[in-house]
């Protein structure tokens, strides 16, 4: 169902305004494009769009996690990219004007907005500012891709891993515990890596300060582990 901002939960609304996209656009531009959104509330595993339909709408996740994939012809999956609350996706595709290039599933129970291609080339055509906004979003995404074929092409696995869960660390230095938020498997594929060598490079960063029990991580110096992904 459609949206209105002043009825939205203030960390709703914190999650839409951090976003690059939304930070420098007017209140009244954005009450109005969120007045033609949608939030929904999405079951893990539901597939919010597949690969092949119609690129019409992007979303930005509220709350959850979710998969971007590929299938290719043998029915193989590669896991391209995984969004996290305060995130955005599918704005690419949707600017295209063609079809979805992935497939996007909830891997956890979900949250997300709505916004479509009509709907937002509304906004850009009231508020020329949000089309340099979209420019500089479309930009730091490209920076972010470059990023990982980096990771890939020049960090071990170990580092892969460690760079990941620096990302999930609820602090930017000192101690951290928190809960894996997916499957370790997903996690493994995401990073281009074995299930196994997933666990062997866990194991080789306890030496750095990571503790594994189960789902749960312990980082004892966040430095330290951040000094760790930057070593050659």
């Amino acid at each position: 169902m459609a949206t209105n901002l002043a009825d939205m939960a203030p960390r709703d609304v914190a999650i839409l305004r951090n976003l690059p996209l939304f930070q420098q656009v007017p209140e009244p531009v954005l009450a109005s494009l969120m007045a033609t959104a949608t939030i929904r509330s999405v079951e893990r595993g539901t597939d919010l769009f597949v690969q092949g339909d119609p690129a019409d709408r992007f979303f930005v996740v509220l709350e959850g996690w979710v998969k971007l994939y590929r299938i290719n012809r043998e029915g193989s999956e590669a896991v391209v990219a995984m969004v996290n609350s305060g995130e955005t996706f599918a704005e690419a595709a949707m600017f295209a004007q063609g079809n979805f290039p992935v497939c996007a599933q909830a891997v956890t129970d979900l949250r997300v907005v709505s916004i479509t291609a009509h709907a937002f080339a509304r906004c850009v055509q009231a508020d020329v500012g949000t089309a340099f906004a979209m420019l500089g979003s479309m930009s730091m995404r490209l920076r972010t891709l470059v990023q990982q074929i980096e990771q890939l092409q020049i960090q071990s696995a170990p580092q892969r891993v460690a760079s990941f869960l620096l990302k999930l660390c609820p602090a930017d230095e000192g101690n951290a515990t928190f809960t894996l938020p997916v499957e370790k498997s997903l996690v493994a594929r995401r990073l281009g890596i074995q299930p196994e060598t997933f666990s062997r490079a866990l194991a080789k960063l306890k030496p750095v300060g990571v503790e594994v029990q189960g789902a749960v991580v312990s980082i004892a110096d966040i430095d330290a582990l951040r000094d760790y992904c930057q070593d050659d």
